[in-house]
């Protein structure tokens, strides 16, 4: 069962359901739930460790139900610190402020927090339009408003450029304020829409829009195939390597970082060795205790199995595995 909430008031207390005996005849596995509170632009690794998690968890004794809340990432936070939500585990983009310890740790609660990722913010650009290859400079140029046009960047016909988020406060707005305009305002036409899929879906009709979007959501998942659970629990214990691949339905645009002259898509083997400049760390933070449920999924998606299904989401796991990394590469 997948809940989405679009705000913390969307967070209201879970009854937590449990099977038991009734008069001396079992009545079915034991139920349990957790709230889990993450960055709407992680949701589609999230679903995918999810479904993982409860597959392999779920047995004839319990029956395993994680309910995420997809949000802007300052609400994940929000219901962390608030323990009327329930919520005692979120996944971010930052870690826990200083503050943010002290007012756990004052309320009795004690937070850990491990990186499990390193996503790629890739830059999507409509199948029509010329432009392959992207620098840094240019794209601040771009969210300082300097350049307002593909044709003052390309030979194009194309104008005004459409810069399309996934949504108001959104950790990709902040990432692309804070780490690459220098903490200054994004002055380019920005455009936020509902979702990540909605950035992906408006970039693949409109020419001139340029789509910020996590790695994860522009893999060949994005074409409509399906992999069921037993399938996707296969994958995630073997020691297969990896092959991905973009969905041909939007352009990657290829990045070239301040001192290269060479540019590089979001593969992982570019995020890897740091050729590919824009990436940043993916967070689960926690203030369950050992031996819970939330801890359980705390320790799947940090441990070998979850680190492989992140892998197969195009996203760099935080624990490399051997033979990581098969990158499929045509026309390049």
């Amino acid at each position: 069962m997948k809940l989405k909430g679009l705000a913390i008031l969307a967070l209201g207390t879970l009854a937590l359901a449990g099977c038991g005996k009734q008069g001396g005849e079992s009545v079915g596995p034991k139920i349990e739930r957790m709230k889990l509170a993450c960055d709407a632009s992680f949701e589609n690794i999230m679903d995918q460790e999810i479904d993982v998690f409860e597959y392999s968890y779920s047995n004839k004794k319990r029956q395993a139900y994680v309910v995420p809340y997809y949000l802007p990432q300052q609400q994940c936070f929000d219901s962390l610190m608030d323990e009327s939500t329930g919520v005692k585990t979120i996944v971010a983009a930052r870690r826990l402020t200083d503050s943010e310890k002290i007012r756990l740790k004052n309320h009795k609660r004690n937070p850990r927090e491990q990186r499990i990722a390193v996503d790629a913010v890739a830059l999507i650009v409509n199948k029509d339009n010329p432009q392959d290859v992207i620098s840094m400079q240019e794209l601040r140029d771009i969210l300082s408003g300097k350049v307002m046009s593909w044709h003052d960047m390309w030979p194009t016909k194309l104008d005004s450029i459409r810069l399309v988020f996934d949504q108001n406060g959104s950790s990709l707005v902040q990432f692309m304020r804070d780490s690459i305009n220098g903490g200054e305002p994004i002055k380019a036409k920005a455009y936020a829409e509902n979702s990540s899929r909605e950035v992906f879906e408006a970039v693949s009709r409109r020419p001139n829009a340029l789509g910020v979007i996590g790695v994860s959501w522009i893999t060949t998942d994005m074409n409509g195939s399906v992999i069921s659970r037993e399938e996707m629990r296969e994958r995630s214990t073997s020691n297969d390597t990896t092959s991905l691949a973009f969905s041909d339905k939007i352009k990657v645009l290829a990045v070239s970082g301040d001192e290269s002259i060479d540019a590089y898509k979001p593969y992982q083997a570019y995020i890897f060795d740091g050729r590919y400049p824009l990436f940043r760390s993916i967070y689960m933070i926690t203030t369950t205790v050992g031996g819970s449920f939330n801890n359980a999924f705390y320790a799947f998606v940090t441990g070998m199995q979850g680190q492989k299904v992140i892998q197969m989401t195009g996203v760099l796991p935080a624990t490399v595995q051997p033979r990581m990394v098969n990158v499929t590469v045509s026309g390049e």
